[in-house]
């Protein structure tokens, strides 16, 4: 039988298509390594902690010893004043006039009240010297344009009659202020900023101090 050469190539090439292709070999496995035997890193120790640091120290830099907190001096409350500190001028003025305004209207008003006549003399004295200060402390104020307080209007006169009682609690008070009015006057007289008012309270202060001498000597 002749067979022609195209059919014999092509009973070949389905001869080989259906024949078993042998599997390539897969036995060749790496054989698994052991990790390394590694301990994991404890946690670092930070000793001596202050109040606070847990949330101060960034959780970048745990690994560094925390630095000991700066200190800070602070003043001790309720300290005074160093002697001969200067004085705020404004704050002089301020002071001074209200004190000034005070004095003046409680010797005005307690003169129809009080029982002895030396107390009554003394209260004319207060008057009349105070009144000159805060014409003198109003002046220096103005020129510089400092402010002053609003001069009180005078209260209505006091009723009743005098009494050994009033005089007494009224030289007490008086007492009082001249004794506020005498550190005042001798901060600034000492320390003053301005060179005006320094004067004003050196030639003040010793009016305020006799002031204070003879109520005290008034006192029963």
């Amino acid at each position: 039988m002749n067979i022609s050469r195209p059919c014999i190539a092509i009973v070949v090439l389905a001869a080989a298509a259906t024949a078993p292709v042998p599997a390539a070999s897969l036995s060749f496995q790496a054989e698994p390594q052991p990790f390394p035997d590694v301990a994991p890193s404890a946690a670092p120790q930070i000793e001596n902690w202050t109040a606070g640091s847990a949330t101060l120290v960034p959780l970048m830099a745990a690994d560094s010893p925390a630095a000991p907190a700066a200190q800070v001096d602070t003043p001790t409350a309720g300290a005074s004043q160093p002697a001969g500190k200067s004085l705020d001028a404004v704050s002089f003025v301020r002071r001074a006039a209200e004190s000034g305004h005070e004095q003046v209207a409680a010797a005005r008003d307690a003169m129809p009240r009080l029982k002895r006549p030396e107390l009554r003399r003394m209260a004319e004295i207060l008057v009349q010297d105070h009144t000159s200060a805060n014409a003198k402390l109003s002046k220096i104020a103005g020129s510089k344009g400092w402010p002053l307080p609003a001069e009180q209007a005078p209260a209505p006169p006091p009723t009743g009659t005098a009494s050994s009682d009033f005089d007494d609690r009224w030289t007490a008070e008086m007492i009082v202020g001249h004794e506020r009015s005498v550190a005042l006057y001798r901060g600034q007289a000492q320390g003053g900023e301005d060179q005006d008012l320094r004067q004003y309270a050196r030639d003040a202060l010793p009016t305020i101090e006799h002031h204070l001498e003879e109520l005290k000597s008034l006192q029963k």
